[in-house]
């Protein structure tokens, strides 16, 4: 593989940008900005390229910054920003899927090459792969805590046997449980967080439910005792009886 500039070769990499020498007759600054404050002051003097989401750069960045403040950066705080701005996740995702590298006005300045782009997202895989194997490790350390907790919780060996028989030192057995006594309570939180809240009836609707259970149910000549006389209604006005 042919060699190529580092801003996205890898994180630890300086871009090839960030390795050349300022050109003739630059004056080297006195007090050069601190990387931190480097990238400040890059988003103050170029904001269309350092402000916001970031864009891959353009190929020798660092020979336009310095034509175009000279004597405002060292050529080792520029170094140590790109280190760390190329190798960001954020700048090797834009690599991935950003057409052109841009200038310092934000127009674009070059394609990105296919082959920096393969690296870019090589190196994203493996950040992934990392990232979840990491993650399945901490899952299983928590498993084998609160598997440690549970035994703890049951056993009827000594201390020094139970030690023993978990493989684990003696003074290292406390901070174990204790880390194991507050997961299991977060976990429960988190349990609880996930069910979905039952809805509480509306007050008018539980309020005339309950005036329908309060008011008397008329009772039909069926359900009347025996022997007592059906009550009729009685006669409208104007009208005449039944009978």
């Amino acid at each position: 593989m042919s060699s190529i500039p580092a801003p996205e070769s890898a994180p630890e990499a300086a871009p090839e940008s960030a390795h050349e020498a300022a050109p003739e007759g630059a004056p080297e600054p006195a007090s050069a900005p601190a990387p931190r404050d480097a990238a400040a002051e890059l988003k103050q003097r170029f904001p269309a390229l350092f402000v916001g989401a970031p864009k891959p750069l353009k190929l020798r960045i660092q020979t336009d910054i310095q034509e175009r403040a000279p004597g405002v950066f060292t050529k080792q705080s520029l170094s140590a920003f790109f280190r760390r701005y190329t190798g960001s996740t954020s700048y090797l995702i834009a690599v991935t899927k950003a057409p052109h590298r841009y200038d310092l006005d934000g127009q674009p300045a070059g394609e990105v090459s296919a082959e920096h782009r393969q690296i870019a997202q090589d190196e994203l895989t493996r950040r992934r792969a990392n990232h979840e194997a990491r993650r399945e490790l901490e899952e299983q350390q928590r498993r084998n805590r609160a598997g440690l907790l549970r035994d703890f919780e049951t056993t009827t060996l000594t201390r020094a046997n139970f030690c023993v028989l978990k493989g684990v030192a003696p003074e290292e057995l406390d901070g174990l449980l204790d880390i194991a006594r507050a997961e299991a309570v977060e976990r429960v939180r988190q349990q609880r967080a996930a069910q979905p809240a039952r809805p509480e009836p509306h007050r008018h609707q539980h309020h005339h439910q309950q005036q329908q259970r309060q008011q008397p149910q008329p009772r039909s000549a069926a359900s009347q005792p025996a022997g007592e006389p059906v009550r009729r209604p009685p006669p409208r006005r104007g009208g005449r009886a039944a009978g």
